[in-house]
Formats: structure tokens, sequence, C-alpha cells
């Protein structure tokens, strides 16, 4: 009897949680490229760097919107986690060392926009992990070279 190698049937809760995690975090990101887009206008006359490390976390934000919401891969999640990471922790930085060439916000903690940016970023983090920690790897059946069985492989 050949066995079968079809996956499980997915619950609706699953395909719910992982709806919503999928949305939440995709518009999490979109609202970091968005609030990264409405403060970068007086940066590129003040501190050319950052105009383009802001423009680099807007494209890779929108990118990494695309990647969670149009593939399956775990990997889109915990990338999307990494990426609010490194933008909270730049406001960070920039609000208690200061940043090379950029010390004038050292202290002010409670700009409306950047309060807005920790706590979409802080949102992302938390959502993109857990369905990261939650999710279970996708498993594909392939076929191992040089064998003629049927192996199953995990998909990060």
């Amino acid at each position: 009897m050949p066995s079968d190698t079809r996956q499980p049937a997915i619950h609706a809760t699953d395909l719910v949680r992982d709806i919503a995690a999928r949305a939440v975090t995709a518009t999490g990101l979109a609202g970091i490229a968005l609030i990264h887009l409405l403060d970068s206008i007086g940066k590129y006359s003040e501190t050319r760097y950052l105009f383009w490390l802001y423009v680099a976390l807007m494209v890779a934000s929108l990118v990494t919107a695309a990647a969670v919401l149009f593939t399956r891969a775990r990997i889109a999640f915990l990338a999307a986690a990494g990426l609010a990471a490194s933008a909270a922790i730049g406001y960070i930085l920039s609000r208690s060392t200061g940043l090379p060439n950029a010390t004038g916000d050292i202290g002010n903690w409670t700009e409306p926009l950047g309060l807005a940016s920790l706590f979409v970023e802080g949102t992302v983090v938390a959502v993109a992990s857990s369905a990261y920690a939650l999710v279970p790897a996708v498993r594909r059946p392939t076929v191992a070279r040089g064998h003629r069985e049927l192996v199953l492989a995990d998909v990060a």
C-alpha cells in the first residue's frame, strides 16, 4: 500500500491566524515605510547618509511586505522582524548617543513621528516573531539525488 505524502488539512483557526499575521506584518511594514518617507523630507539637506538609509529602509520594508504576503516562506517573517528591530535600534541610538554627523535629536524622545515609528516597529517585531515561531515549516516533496524514493524537505 503506497504511503500518503499529502500535507495534513489546515484548520480554519490556523488559516485565520496566518492571514492575520501576514496582514498585520505587511501593513506594519508599509507603515514603517510611510513614517520614514514623511521624515525623510528634511533629512536630504540635513544628513544625506540618513536620507539614503531611510530610502533603503523604505524599499526593504515594501519588498519584505510583498514577501510576507505573496510567499509561504517563514523567513519573510524573520526578515520583517529584523528590519523593524533595526529601525527601532536606529531611533534609540539617534536619541541616546546620536549618530555620526547627526546629534541634533539626542534627548528628543517625544517626537510624534518617532513615537509612531517605535509603536509600529514594536508591533511588527512582536507579530512577525510570533508568526515565525508558530507557523510550521512548509514541507515540499523533493526527490533526493541518486535515490528513487520520495524525501520530504523542510523549507525555512
